[in-house]
């Protein structure tokens, strides 16, 4: 069965459409658990207005099913607190957009 660092691996194939870097460099998701076949991915958006939110849903649940389609239930949550802030992007993210870290 995967893991939830394997999940989160995984989820480094999904990227935000509109910035190009992906969800876990971004901040995004806010955590990972993984409790015998099933998985569940707390996800939070940059804003809560963010068209996007369904979509991405999609694209991490289909992520997961790729890396693991033996993994029973894959739920995503969208949370909103706390509220995202760009302090929560990598280090790598922040210089992808010209950022000092």
């Amino acid at each position: 069965m995967i893991t939830a660092a394997e999940v989160e691996d995984a989820l480094r194939g999904v990227d935000d459409p509109e910035i190009g870097i992906n969800v876990v460099d971004l901040g995004l998701v806010y955590g990972v658990r993984v409790e015998g076949d099933a998985v569940e991915i707390d996800l939070t958006m940059t804003s809560p207005a963010c068209p996007l939110g369904a979509y991405l849903e999609e694209q991490v649940q289909a992520a997961v099913r790729e890396a693991a389609p033996e993994a029973g239930e894959v739920r995503v949550a969208l949370v909103w607190d706390p509220p995202w802030g760009p302090e929560r992007m990598s280090p790598a993210a922040k210089r992808e957009l010209g950022w000092k870290p």
